[in-house]
């Protein structure tokens, strides 16, 4: 029986890297079905795993990642139109460009 040594621990600049064949948005929990950071979505009775992560947590990582320069809402911040938040938690189309470039 072989016993495996563990490594250094990995920063979180490599780890992103070596994962680069798989969507960014990845790195943020699923607020649609609920599936962990780094892991794949599924459907919500979680029997299939899905080939791309859920529109929700593309949403979802756009907004911790980007500004967003229609609104001009800092990371984090959701997005508004005339006072109000976008409905479904949705984020302005450039603020996924804004993500996408900042990646």
């Amino acid at each position: 029986m072989t016993r495996r040594i563990p490594g250094a621990p990995m920063p979180d600049v490599v780890r992103h890297a070596l994962r680069a064949r798989q969507h960014p948005a990845r790195a943020v929990e699923c607020p649609h079905c609920g599936a962990h950071p780094h892991r794949p979505c599924t459907t919500i009775s979680g029997r299939r795993r899905l080939p791309q992560p859920h529109p929700k947590r593309i949403a979802a990582w756009a907004r911790s990642v980007a500004c967003c320069p229609t609104c001009q809402v800092e990371p984090g911040i959701p997005c508004h139109l005339n006072g109000r938040q976008l409905p479904g938690g949705s984020v302005h189309a450039r603020r996924y460009t804004e993500a996408e470039t900042s990646v």
